[in-house]
């Protein structure tokens, strides 16, 4: 799997207060947009609407240079969201931004999306691709202040950050180190044992498959109950429920719940899990802050969160599909129209059975990673 999503956000939510218009205020708010001030990228602003009424519907960003599959996604994704005007931004020297600038204002203009600049950005100056007036555009290009401005404190306000670059952002889901991951260690070691235990004295491996699915449903809604609270789990209480999402069923129905309401509980919750579970168990709660990222306009997050799912596990089919869908710039609608709610769940999976706790079990066996 590549180690970079490349998508950031699209951001089908942006905040309304947030207002576009010069140049200045469009290249202020890109980072808030991304989440992270942007290099050796592309940037595409899509607007909703017609002047004076046009609104910020969505952004994407890729690294550059272009890999496939490039631009291919954006005329169908546009038309679905009805964009009708674009922003390009290209960040970097012109060697690098200029061969993605120059196919992107030709499929806009054959598609017939507005184009109302194309921009290239480079040490605090900004060049345009459509304007050749030097008295607005000169050679040596704009300056304008990449940290300051109106934009960034509307943004601020709205809630959004802009870290200074991507590594920023990958080091904020880094897995916690110290004492804080050797109290998780064995906290860890504890429950393990104890559920290896208890499926030694088990003789009847359909009710304790049947016990342990509807524990693990239980533990997924009380810890989004206490995070929605302002609280956080304990490290016996994250080590339960990290081996209770290794069932599917139990996954699934975190999923759902995302589905339904992505707010700043599931946030805190699958961002806390992914950083302090011990690494085997981690691809379950990284996927599961990578659609509440998705959901929420962030892409950028989301990305980073698939890429830590599969580091740990590179055949993970939750991560590979939300990966796919982020690479094909699919809307975060798509899968939560099709993702079952619980009850649907339940009927479709029919009753729990043994064979629901195998990678459970697998992850029981598997030796504590050492280091700190």
């Amino acid at each position: 799997m590549p180690t970079d999503i490349p998508i950031s956000p699209p951001s089908l939510r942006p905040p309304s207060g947030l207002l576009l218009g010069s140049t200045q205020e469009v290249l202020g708010a890109v980072p808030y947009l991304v989440g992270f001030h942007p290099s050796d990228s592309l940037v595409v602003i899509g607007l909703r609407g017609r002047p004076p009424r046009s609104r910020l519907h969505l952004t994407v960003r890729w690294d550059l240079p272009l890999a496939d599959p490039g631009l291919d996604g954006l005329v169908p994704l546009f038309a679905q969201e009805r964009v009708a005007q674009v922003i390009v931004v290209g960040y970097g020297p012109g060697t690098l931004v200029t061969p993605a600038v120059d196919p992107a204002v030709a499929l806009f203009r054959r598609a017939g999306i507005t184009l109302l600049d194309a921009l290239r950005v480079e040490d605090g100056r900004y060049w345009s691709y459509v304007c050749s007036r030097t008295d607005c555009c000169p050679v040596d290009g704009t300056p304008y202040d990449r940290e300051a401005g109106v934009v960034a404190a509307r943004a601020t306000v709205h809630g959004l950050v802009a870290l200074p670059d991507r590594r920023t952002l990958e080091r904020s889901l880094d897995p916690v180190g110290g004492s804080t991951r050797s109290a998780m260690r064995r906290a860890t070691a504890r429950v393990t044992k104890e559920l290896r235990d208890r499926l030694a004295a088990s003789d009847d491996p359909g009710g304790f498959a049947a016990e342990f699915v509807a524990e693990g449903v239980a533990r997924v809604r009380s810890a989004v109950a206490v995070h929605a609270s302002g609280g956080r789990l304990d490290d016996e209480e994250a080590a339960r429920l990290g081996l209770a999402l290794a069932v599917i069923r139990v996954r699934d129905e975190a999923w759902a719940l995302v589905a339904d309401d992505a707010h700043d509980a599931h946030l805190g919750l699958w961002r806390d899990l992914t950083r302090r579970l011990e690494p085997r168990f981690v691809p379950p709660a990284a996927c599961l802050l990578a659609v509440v990222a998705w959901c929420r306009g962030d892409s950028a997050l989301a990305g980073v969160a698939l890429t830590r799912a599969c580091d740990v596990d590179p055949g993970y089919s939750m991560a590979n599909l939300l990966t796919h869908a982020l690479r094909h710039m699919l809307s975060p609608q798509v899968l939560r129209d099709r993702m079952p709610s619980p009850e649907e769940l339940d009927r479709e999976m029919g009753s729990p059975r043994m064979a629901w706790l195998l990678p459970v079990i697998a992850l029981l066996g598997e030796p504590e990673a050492s280091g700190g």
